[in-house]
């Protein structure tokens, strides 16, 4: 597979085709400079109204890390959906945070909450801290079932996210996988 819609290739088709009577290079010139301008505008926009304001958030749900979990590896960020990965890793170097922050708790749009394993890097898919294998690809009551938490509605089958019906429950189930990490001891409170 050969990515080929980079912002530099679409400008690269603006030109006149080799074979075009017309190659005047400045319509092209023109369509190019609003097509980069728009994309240039709306990632500022992005940046501005939303990626910024999450970095707030993102600080302030790791200075509130204790009161979620005695261990301080889980953040509950309230207002859900919020771009925070990026935050997390460059927050953790910042702040020079003893212990790698594992797990994510936040609201979905129906109300619902998650709990997602903070990624191993920037740009992978492997987690730090995936939800326990036996709940993988489970779902619902078998899964609350298996798990004993009231409330679960799924684990993705690679592990690294789950949800729940309430905070609580989506609370429990980090509680669990980090109790797992630790060989099952004893849960952090």
């Amino acid at each position: 597979y050969a990515l080929t819609t980079t912002l530099s290739a679409r400008v690269g088709h603006l030109n006149p085709r080799w074979n075009d009577p017309d190659q005047d290079t400045e319509v092209g010139f023109r369509r190019a400079m609003e097509l980069v301008g728009g994309e240039f505008m709306d990632r500022l926009d992005y940046y501005h109204r939303a990626w910024l304001p999450a970095r707030a958030l993102v600080e302030e749900a790791i200075q509130r890390r204790f009161e979620v979990d005695a261990s301080g590896v889980v953040l509950e960020l309230p207002q859900g959906g919020c771009p925070w990965k990026e935050h997390v890793f460059s927050l953790e170097r910042e702040l020079a945070l003893p212990d790698p922050l594992q797990l994510v708790l936040f609201p979905d749009r129906g109300g619902q909450w998650r709990v997602q394993s903070v990624p191993a890097g920037p740009h992978t898919f492997q987690s730090r801290l995936p939800l326990p294998e036996p709940w993988r690809g489970v779902r619902d009551e078998a899964l609350s079932q298996l798990a004993d938490i009231p409330g679960c509605v799924f684990v993705h089958a690679s592990g690294f996210i789950g949800g729940n019906r309430t905070r609580e429950g989506a609370l429990e189930m980090a509680r669990r996988t980090l109790a797992q990490r630790h060989g099952g001891g004893a849960q952090s409170g």
